[in-house]
């Protein structure tokens, strides 16, 4: 009986990855209608709702959830979002940018970034994965965006949407960084402030030296966010080898937390 409910439920977490994926194609087929979009926008957005659906499906199957979640199921909204801006940016450096479009689709994914960890809280669903789900999806989306505010700005703005990737690859390296972090607010709050920044330069609405000044600012504070906690990192795993005892256990990030 256990055998055939894991089955069971397994097949409804996949159901609703397959959705997310199904409406993925929809809103790429109404960009390509409303706007349409070029070959590279077409196969950038197919390969993310790909490559999403298959990443998600991996992750939801090997996690154990009872259920996916509403939270997570505002999430994979984002990600749907998310594949619609990473569609019309890769469309930009073949045809004029559709900003109105970027825009909006980017406003709405940034303002449901606020949505799912309430969501969460409230229906008891969060859970390690949908905190990890969420922060790929914001880090992507910043990545995205540093694409493409950097052809107006310089390929420096790229160092914004690189530098957790960055950390991951060198986490890789240097185990210590994969300790988990406390729970805090100003790094969530920085973290937020590099959406806002690349959407603000990114709908062209200021003049060029004020985005300049908005972006360098956001960046500023990431790189003091980054050296923070790897500070932080770093003192736990020297106080740790000093007394030959395990560092004090922090609470790992759930989705509530996001």
């Amino acid at each position: 009986m256990a055998a055939l409910n894991n089955t069971y439920d397994t097949t409804l977490l996949r159901q609703e990855t397959a959705v997310g994926a199904l409406a993925q194609i929809l809103l790429l087929t109404l960009l390509g209608t409303a706007l349409g979009l070029g070959p590279a926008g077409w196969l950038t957005g197919l390969a993310f709702a790909f490559a999403t659906w298959a990443v998600l499906t991996r992750a939801v199957c090997r996690s154990w959830l009872r259920s996916f979640g509403a939270a997570n199921r505002v999430t994979l909204a984002r990600a749907t979002l998310v594949g619609g801006v990473t569609a019309l940016v890769a469309d930009s450096f073949q045809s004029p940018p559709r900003v109105p479009a970027l825009v909006a689709l980017t406003t709405v994914a940034l303002i449901l970034d606020a949505v799912d960890g309430k969501v969460a809280r409230r229906t008891g669903t969060a859970s390690p994965l949908g905190a990890r789900f969420d922060m790929e999806v914001d880090a992507f989306l910043i990545l995205v965006l540093s694409v493409y505010v950097a052809t107006s700005l310089g390929p420096w703005v790229l160092t914004i949407g690189a530098m957790r990737y960055a950390f991951v690859a060198v986490a890789r390296v240097l185990p210590w960084l994969n300790e988990p972090l406390p729970v805090n607010t100003a790094r969530k709050a920085v973290a937020a402030l590099q959406g806002i920044a690349l959407l603000v330069a990114a709908s062209g609405l200021l003049p060029h030296l004020v985005s300049l000044a908005v972006v360098l600012v956001a960046l500023a504070l990431l790189i003091w966010s980054f050296a923070r906690d790897i500070r932080w990192l770093w003192q736990t795993r020297t106080r740790q080898a000093a007394t030959g005892r395990p560092a004090t256990v922090v609470r790992r990030m759930t989705h509530a937390d996001a």
